[in-house]
């Protein structure tokens, strides 16, 4: 019920964003994108909460920055900020576009979900991103939880072959994930290469490229929350 109340939500704060968050070329678009950026993308919360970690060195997760916050990121030595959200026309992005921009940082923009499990095409080219960005570097979604959380286990994976047990700690209650929403997805993911990594030990980049296959792990994730 939460899921299909949360859409419903989300569906609304799409439609009516259209009309107030897609310009801030004119004085009267900027302050309407401000608007939309603080009420309705939910930048209020996240001036008091920035659910902002150090994921490895030079290395950090956060939510959606503010243009206040990518000061701070830059006077940190910050060089690159990575947006999980992807690129779009609307007032988070525009604003971090424009204030990157200024400050001389590169954004770099991926598109990942945190709902559903991405294929096996985006998950590759994460990686291979995770190769060449430059550091230091922030990655960031909306909130911090769900798709910051499982970049930074991929990371920690990939990049620095930390095991599994660990890396998934970076989908936790302490950031605002919670497994038991549709969330939890990425936790299934993760513990699906977890079983198979046992049996026949692999790197992540490896089980992506061979074993993962996004639509047989949601069939399967749907039919254990339609079963508890």
């Amino acid at each position: 019920m939460f899921d299909k109340l949360n859409a419903k939500i989300k569906d609304w704060e799409r439609a009516l964003g259209q009309s107030l968050g897609t310009d801030i070329s004119t004085p009267r678009g900027r302050r309407r994108a401000i608007w939309h950026f603080h009420l309705l993308d939910h930048g209020f919360l996240r001036a008091l909460w920035s659910n902002f970690f150090q994921v490895a060195p030079g290395v950090w997760r956060s939510n959606q920055p503010s243009p206040r916050r990518l000061r701070k990121f830059k006077k940190m030595g910050i060089r690159t900020v990575l947006n999980l959200r992807g690129a779009n026309n609307m007032s988070p992005y525009l604003f971090e576009e424009e204030t990157c921009r200024e400050l001389g940082l590169e954004l770099v923009n991926f598109g990942f979900q945190a709902r559903h499990l991405c294929s096996r095409q985006v998950v590759l080219g994460l990686l291979d991103l995770f190769e060449t960005i430059e550091r230091p570097f922030v990655m960031h979604c909306k909130s911090g939880a769900d798709r910051a959380g499982l970049a930074s286990a991929l990371y920690l994976m990939h990049i620095h072959g930390v095991p599994v047990e660990r890396a998934k700690r970076q989908l936790s209650i302490r950031f605002i994930h919670f497994r038991s929403f549709q969330t939890g997805i990425l936790d299934h993911m993760l513990e699906a290469y977890e079983r198979d990594n046992k049996v026949t030990p692999m790197p992540i980049r490896e089980w992506i490229a061979t074993r993962y296959d996004h639509v047989a792990l949601t069939r399967e994730f749907e039919s254990k929350r339609a079963r508890s």
